[in-house]
């Protein structure tokens, strides 16, 4: 990878899915429109949906996606529960549901 495809990418304060919303301080995206993004980029560079493409790569309800993550792509799985996410994700879930308040 060159510099230029690992260089940091700073939210703007508009909504990278084209939309033209106002964003908050640091994000990317209004709420909900980074799935809407990523849905207009399967369907604008792949003629495709997501379940299409998990399919194409083997994953579906007898494969999951989420287990191959946590084994091969670095997310974790929350050591109460079952969730699956991001490193990031897994202790805002932790923080949210599973400590004391």
């Amino acid at each position: 990878m060159t510099n230029e495809e690992n260089a940091r990418l700073l939210p703007t304060g508009t909504c990278w899915c084209g939309c033209g919303a106002i964003t908050n301080i640091g994000s990317f995206f209004a709420r909900g429109h980074d799935k809407v993004a990523e849905a207009a980029l399967l369907a604008a560079r792949y003629d495709s949906s997501v379940a299409r493409l998990l399919d194409h790569h083997g994953f579906g309800p007898g494969s999951s996606v989420l287990e191959a993550a946590v084994k091969n792509g670095g997310w974790e799985e929350c050591p109460h529960c079952e969730y699956k996410g991001a490193p990031l994700s897994i202790r805002n879930h932790i923080r949210r549901y599973h400590e004391k308040k």
